[in-house]
């Protein structure tokens, strides 16, 4: 009898030191080591693209081209929006305010940095991506780095690891964490401004899982035309309505942001107190949250935005690439600079407010209208993830399952909306995030043993001014490519 008493003792001693060992994992694969690689690499493409970043009003005004160039499935607009709802979201919201709560006003300016040279990274990703994609037999486009490793480096056991680190990152990062932060913030009793005053309102969590796995089932059922054409619609939307938000906000107090700009680029290089002088932060944990917070805000590195870009109708994989490229551009250089200066022009990261709390109190500049604003952007910037992510995971399934794979995938995703959305499973979150570090670890080979054919695509495409030029047909599953260029023909000799 006392060993039956003890048993559920002995289950939640084990579930905490599975917990345990997780939290540990997640904070060894999102260590240092990882930061550098992905920052090295960010800083090796700058370098050998001669500063890619150059480009951007071209590359700014291509992503606005709907009409059809070239094969594909979906427009350079619609892989460019598919790609920013699943990278704008919790990243540059609560992203920002942790980066700040931890690493004081100072991480702004390296999250900003990250998102400058990573544009050089996100590019790269772009054009492999679509240069290594295949023409699946139902004759629909796919690709991504698990089709780059194995047909650019013939590396199909790490294309196999790829796929299975984003297909399970996916159900996490990019399902259920969201899902669970759209249920709890909206279970929380919120002031909503109605004509005789305020009302005050809160949802129940399975209210909230009912409808938002109804809203994901009715989008991701029609594939990625209908993920592209409702992405489309809503990321400009909550883009724009949050950013005038934001510049709302720095407008009333337009005198505080020259201090605060002066007050970032100090922070950034020199100790300092934070928190109200309670904790001491270095240069170098400052530079460790602001470039990690960058990092998880536009994904550039990780593999994931390349996945949706291959999908794209292109003429040419540079043209995709400059497209792509704009997404860390909007996501890490725009918005999350203006939240960064948000919060520290409201000071109250100097009173002990962290996390998501400082960000809503930072909103309350605007009054009830505020929060208002801050609640509905992180609503659909959540659902939109939900959306991107779908994709991303689906076509890593295919990868590793074949097409039969992708309506089973899709069904479990749309019941895993519900699950996020009334079960708060830590074990679940942290496997996630692992899988998801580790995703960015064979792509990054690829970006590196590859950028010779970087090199050698930007040379024929951009540099020599070739920009509308067709490249060769896509080539169907099972057809081996062409051989991967040598240094002597890449243009670094």
């Amino acid at each position: 009898m006392p060993i039956i008493a003890d048993l559920p003792q002995q289950s939640s001693d084990f579930l905490r030191s599975i917990e345990s060992f997780l939290s540990a994992a997640v904070d060894w694969i999102w260590g240092p080591w990882l930061l550098i690689l992905l920052l090295g690499t960010h800083l090796f493409l700058t370098i050998r693209l001669r500063f890619i970043q150059r480009y951007l009003f071209k590359a700014i005004r291509l992503s606005f081209a709907r009409k059809r160039e070239g094969s594909g499935d979906i427009s350079h607009f619609g892989a460019l929006m598919t790609a920013l709802a699943a990278t704008v979201g919790t990243g540059n919201i609560v992203g920002v305010a942790t980066a700040v709560s931890l690493g004081g006003p100072g991480a702004v300016f390296w999250m900003w940095l990250t998102g400058v040279f990573g544009i050089a990274t996100k590019y790269a990703e772009g054009v492999l991506a679509v240069k290594y994609r295949i023409t699946t037999p139902d004759g629909q486009m796919a690709g991504g780095p698990m089709y780059v490793l194995e047909r650019g480096l013939k590396q199909r056991w790490l294309g196999i690891l790829f796929a299975f680190f984003t297909a399970v990152a996916a159900f996490g990062i990019g399902n259920m964490v969201q899902a669970n932060s759209i249920s709890e913030m909206l279970a929380e009793p919120m002031h909503l401004p109605v004509l005789l005053g305020s009302a005050e309102v809160s949802i129940p969590k399975w209210a909230t899982g009912v409808v938002m796995t109804v809203l994901t089932g009715v989008v991701i059922l029609g594939g990625i035309r209908s993920i592209a054409r409702v992405c489309g619609l809503l990321v400009p939307i909550m883009a724009v309505c949050y950013v005038a938000g934001c510049l709302g906000i720095l407008i009333t107090r337009y005198h505080a942001v020259p201090e605060a700009l002066v007050l970032i680029v100090r922070s950034a290089f020199t100790p300092h107190a934070a928190l109200g002088g309670a904790v001491g932060v270095g240069i170098l944990q400052t530079m460790r949250y602001g470039v990690a917070r960058g990092l998880f805000s536009n994904e550039s590195g990780l593999g994931s935005a390349p996945i949706v870009a291959a999908a794209a109708q292109t003429k040419n994989p540079v043209r995709q690439a400059l497209v792509s490229s704009t997404g860390t551009f909007w996501d890490t250089v725009v918005i999350c600079l203006l939240t960064g200066l948000v919060i520290v022009t409201s000071g109250h990261w100097q009173q002990g407010v962290e996390g998501p709390a400082l960000t809503k109190t930072a909103f309350h500049a605007l009054g009830r209208i505020g929060p208002l604003i801050l609640s509905v952007g992180l609503l659909t910037f959540v659902f939109s993830t939900i959306l991107g992510w779908s994709y991303y995971g689906e076509k890593a399934c295919e990868y590793l399952l074949g097409s039969r794979a992708v309506l089973p995938y899709r069904i479990f995703w749309v019941i895993a909306v519900m699950i996020g959305s009334v079960v708060k499973l830590q074990a679940v979150w942290n496997f996630a995030d692992i899988a998801n570090g580790l995703m960015a670890v064979p792509n990054l080979i690829a970006l590196l043993f590859l950028s010779g054919v970087v090199i050698a695509e930007t040379r024929k495409y951009l540099w020599e001014d070739r920009l509308d030029e067709h490249a060769e047909a896509v080539a169907p599953a099972g057809v081996p490519v062409t051989t991967v260029p040598s240094a002597e023909n890449d243009g670094t000799r």
